[in-house]
């Protein structure tokens, strides 16, 4: 087990160590949450100051188009185009991942007509499910399926996410795509809580979602993305036809018609300041290695599991190979023993009912930080220092 000394000497020796100062971060805080809300970049306040008094201020409407804004869609999905797998025009940013789960899995419904099952897994996060249930309620005569059973013979589209978001297990993408694509269906992957923490490939998949304020550091309400592969980009319909999606928006046509590639699969006005903060986040995503990142994240996860030891039972995968970049333990009281954490400068979050999720970003955490975070740990419930009874106040964002 590495004492802290070698978790200090492993922290020089990190290849990785230069981007720890492209971050924000507060003092005295061990920040594992990077799976829910990702750390301020250092450059983020400068890129949308100037979107803000440079681009707004001084160009007014006409920012459109010397800014760029208006194709800040296409241009931004293509530099993040590279961290899933994917090429350029097959990617666009916007809109939220819950609408980005609606048009993946509805276009997918209209390339496979003769199906009436859309298959997801009832432990997908909320969203997921919640929109494929709205989704099939709304269109009637569709059954939505557990994965558990295993059935995808008639399924017209598999939702899945590639890394649970409250255990951390990972899902074999290649695999299951074969699998699913054999039996005639069509996969959709959510990489909300994997890309940016390990290398992505989704080249094979038919569409994919995800979020950018999670690991890549987006911000907060930062857009989602979408990605369609090109061999359906001709045939796939976006069922949310907006106006940016058009072939020729500013003709003002009274009738849709769609554009070509990816771009049709764009809604409404871009939404151009969240759009700077998260270029401003690029910036950084494209000099990372990303096989450095994972080996990192595969390490610091290990760790943790190391020194943290039998103190909580394990709902992660026990192999680093198997799980995202988070580690989550059970604790019937899981609350009040994160609340307590977070007031000693540990930051984790809390799934109802009882899972304590540790989030690890390999960009600005360190081993050290692993080494002080489970000595937290193992205090605060050595000398039960949750039970104090504010620990157990709900608040509204858990």
């Amino acid at each position: 087990m590495l004492d802290r000394d070698r978790c200090l000497a492993l922290d020089a020796d990190d290849p990785l160590r230069e981007f720890r100062d492209e971050f924000v971060l507060p003092e005295d805080v061990v920040y594992l949450v990077g799976n829910s809300l990702g750390a301020l970049p250092r450059r983020t306040a400068e890129r949308v100051r100037r979107a803000v008094e440079d681009e707004w201020g001084r160009e007014l409407v006409g920012g459109w188009n010397a800014a760029g804004w208006y194709t800040q869609p296409l241009t931004l999905g293509d530099r993040l185009a590279p961290l899933i797998g994917a090429g350029p025009g097959q990617v666009v940013v916007g809109n939220s991942t819950s609408i980005a789960i609606y048009q993946a899995v509805a276009a997918a419904l209209r390339l496979r007509p003769e199906r009436r099952v859309i298959v997801s897994d009832v432990r997908n996060f909320p969203t997921d499910h919640y929109m494929v249930q709205g989704l099939a309620g709304l269109l009637g005569g569709y059954e939505v399926r557990d994965v558990a059973e295993g059935r995808f013979d008639d399924a017209a589209v598999v939702l899945l996410a590639e890394v649970d978001y409250r255990t951390g297990a990972r899902h074999d993408v290649p695999s299951v795509t074969e699998r699913v694509q054999a039996a005639g269906a069509l996969m959709v992957w959510d990489l909300c809580h994997s890309v940016g923490a390990m290398e992505v490939d989704v080249s094979g998949a038919d569409f994919a979602v995800g979020c950018t304020y999670k690991y890549l550091s987006g911000g907060p309400g930062a857009p989602a993305f979408l990605y369609v592969n090109p061999r359906h980009q001709a045939a796939a319909e976006n069922v949310l036809s907006g106006w940016h999606g058009h072939a020729e928006p500013f003709t003002f046509e009274a009738g849709y018609r769609p554009a070509e590639g990816v771009r049709r699969f764009a809604v409404g006005t871009p939404h151009v300041l969240s759009l700077a903060a998260l270029d401003a986040a690029l910036d950084v995503w494209e000099r990372v290695p990303m096989d450095l990142v994972r080996a990192k994240s595969m390490a610091l996860t290990s760790l943790f599991v190391e020194l943290v030891g039998d103190a909580l039972e394990l709902a992660s995968p026990p192999e680093a190979a198997a799980r995202g970049s988070q580690v989550s333990y059970y604790h019937p009281d899981g609350y009040p023993v994160m609340r307590a954490l977070i007031e000693r400068g540990v930051h984790g979050d809390f799934r109802a009912p009882d899972i304590l999720r540790f989030g690890f970003a390999p960009l600005y955490i360190g081993y050290a930080d692993v080494h002080d975070a489970a000595a937290t740990l193992l205090e605060v419930l050595e000398k039960e220092l949750w039970r104090d009874e504010r620990h157990a106040r709900r608040l509204a964002v858990t």
